[in-house]
């Protein structure tokens, strides 16, 4: 077989450049021109299940584009953009009257942490090119990202584009010891801060900066002079009136003007809930920068599923929430663990690997007081393909881990013989064992809704002509519709090693997103059979069934006449529908017959969902 020709000078070919170059490409100190990195990175690629494996998503991304594109002349054909763009003025005028710069908030972000941490341990790799990580690298220092050397690359690549660059192993527990440390100083100034990891986090420092009559900036660098006093180790800080980071360290004026100037020429990449993916989908419209979000308004009204409209004009405003307070436990929606180790073949060590983290997810379910009812099964193949196969329970789920292995071994033991490189369980529709017990019955349909802080509030009526489905429930216009779905299916480039195991505890707080996926090709999952089985873990799915699909049909009480039903969630509500129609027409006939009076209208308020972001772990 002859050797692949170099990709020719075409917008499929500079995509996947693009693409091989992976998520991490925007990190700062890198170069600005990565025309000639991003080819080493896809020369040395070549060949390998991973490089395969991206080309066959990016051909699927560019036929994705091309139906967007077709349906976007199908929308515009004959349609006058001038009443559409007017309904959005309309609503960008209302969006813009919630801006709030009463606010001042702080992005605080750690100076490459893993390596700025090691060198506190070796000063001898002062100015000397390195990385943290084994057959990928968990971050690189300043002076290899000079060479492209950047977080998420294969150790190979990395090599390829910097041959002296010297490797460290991961040392988490002392990266754990230093971030407490950071972490503990950042709560001083505001002790309701938001952790956005182990290194980096939001700050509302209006009440310290007033109690301490200080301006922001005196506040941000006393916050970074105190990190390096006490800890040796350097921060980045963005301040500004809301949690839009700023590039680097940068004070935002408070006015509306210089926002939206700053918002303008932003690239769109760098937006947070605009993935790569997505990234792609608005440049295909003629989307590189906020401020062109403003000039494809239109468009973007007529496809607003695949864009999200409101999401996008907060964008181009600049207004986003000000809220910064740490994650409220009744915001959670998954806990899980998961493991990534050099591939596997052998049925008997992929077991193992399963039966580890089956007691890794029960520890955590133990000490951090959580159970649930949906057991979701996650593996990558060895060629970079992941899936997921899930059961949904009647019950709650025991954290013991014989339990949580049986589960995850009945949903596994049907797709092998499978060359793995990653699995993991992760277990949703939770409950929190530390809350006290909700009242039973109908009465829970009333309770006032848990709402997250960070919830945006719903726009007016007169938005309705713009954005007819965008208020669903739980939706924030915190992302692009899919983001996390996309995020999470792109994953993180090599990021399974092959010299290296490495254990990642999944405490994401969003459903699993893998519900979309084909079926698998060579070398990949058989059909699941359907098995009769005493035991209560047995998986009955006679079909590849994603987390979602698994959840469709299962037992749930009427909590009206108390029937046990078989049913779905969407039939479930008819039929709950049904029994309140029923009582209230009973009722109705019953007081008609006494005295002459109207019945009230019987109004339900649904609660909707609330989103949640990571905590850090304390």
């Amino acid at each position: 077989m002859e050797p692949e020709k170099p990709p020719e000078p075409s917008q499929d070919s500079a995509s996947l450049l693009k693409r091989l170059a992976g998520p991490s490409s925007t990190k700062a100190g890198l170069a600005y021109d990565q025309t000639a990195i991003n080819r080493i990175i896809a020369e040395a690629s070549k060949g390998s299940k991973f490089y395969e494996n991206e080309k066959r998503k990016d051909k699927e991304l560019s036929e994705r584009i091309s139906k967007i594109l077709k349906q976007r002349a199908e929308a515009l054909q004959g349609v006058d953009l001038r009443p559409i763009e007017k309904n959005i003025d309309h609503l960008l005028e209302e969006l813009e009257s919630q801006r709030d710069l009463s606010q001042i908030v702080v992005h605080v972000d750690m100076d490459a942490f893993y390596c700025s941490v090691e060198l506190l341990d070796d000063p001898s790799l002062q100015g000397k090119p390195f990385a943290v990580g084994g057959g990928v690298l968990s971050t690189a220092s300043y002076e290899a990202r000079k060479f492209g050397v950047r977080s998420g690359m294969a150790t190979f690549v990395a090599q390829k584009l910097c041959p002296d660059l010297i490797l460290l192993k991961s040392n988490f527990q002392r990266y754990s010891e230093m971030s407490e440390k950071v972490m503990d100083i950042f709560e001083r100034y505001d002790p309701t801060m938001l952790a956005a990891g182990c290194d980096e986090g939001y700050l509302n420092i209006t009440k310290y900066c007033e109690e301490h009559m200080v301006d922001a900036d005196t506040c941000v660098q006393e916050i970074r002079d105190t990190v390096f006093r006490e800890t040796s180790l350097t921060v980045s800080a963005g301040i500004a009136p809301n949690k839009n980071k700023p590039n680097g360290q940068y004070h935002l004026p408070f006015d509306c003007t210089s926002i939206k100037a700053f918002m303008h020429d932003l690239s769109i990449r760098k937006v947070p809930g605009v993935g790569r993916v997505n990234e792609r989908l608005l440049e295909a419209l003629g989307i590189k920068t906020c401020g062109d979000i403003f000039k494809h308004r239109a468009t973007l009204q007529l496809m607003d599923k695949q864009f999200g409209l409101v999401f996008l004009l907060r964008t181009y405003l600049g207004v986003a929430s000000n809220v910064v307070q740490p994650m409220q436990r009744e915001e959670r929606k998954s806990i899980g663990a998961e493991r990534t180790f050099h591939a596997l073949s052998d049925k008997t060590q992929i077991l193992s690997k399963l039966e580890d983290v089956a007691g890794e997810l029960g520890n955590d379910m133990v000490r951090e007081g959580w159970t649930g009812k949906t057991v979701t099964l996650k593996f990558k193949l060895d060629t970079f393909q992941v899936f997921t196969r899930a059961k949904s329970f009647d019950r709650w789920v025991s954290s013991k881990k014989e339990d949580l292995f049986a589960i995850g071994k009945e949903l596994l033991l049907p797709e092998l013989p499978l060359t793995l490189r990653l699995i993991g369980l992760r277990v949703t529709k939770l409950k929190d064992l530390y809350a006290p017990e909700p009242a039973g019955g109908i009465k829970r349909f009333f309770e006032p809704a848990n709402s997250s802080p960070r919830k945006k509030p719903r726009l007016a009526s007169n938005t309705e002509d713009c954005n007819d489905e965008a208020d669903d429930a739980g939706e924030d216009h915190e992302s692009m519709p899919g983001f996390y779905e996309e995020e999470d299916a792109e994953g993180q480039g090599f990021d399974a090693p092959d010299d290296e195991e490495q254990t990642h505890l999944s405490y994401d707080l969003n459903p699993p997103r893998h519900e979309r996926r084909t079926r698998p090709p060579v070398s990949a999952p058989g059909p699941s059979r359907t098995r009769s089985s005493d035991s209560p873990f047995s998986a009955t799915t006679s079909k590849p069934m994603s987390a979602r699909q698994g959840d469709r049909v299962r037992h749930q009480d009427c909590p009206i006449c108390g029937k046990l039903l078989e049913t779905d969630n969407k039939e479930l509500n008819a039929h709950i529908d049904f029994c309140l129609s029923r009582n209230v027409i009973m009722e109705a006939q019953t007081e008609a017959e006494s005295i002459t009076k109207k019945p009230k209208d019987f109004v339900l308020s649904w609660p909707s969902g609330a989103k949640g972001k990571r905590k850090r772990k304390r």
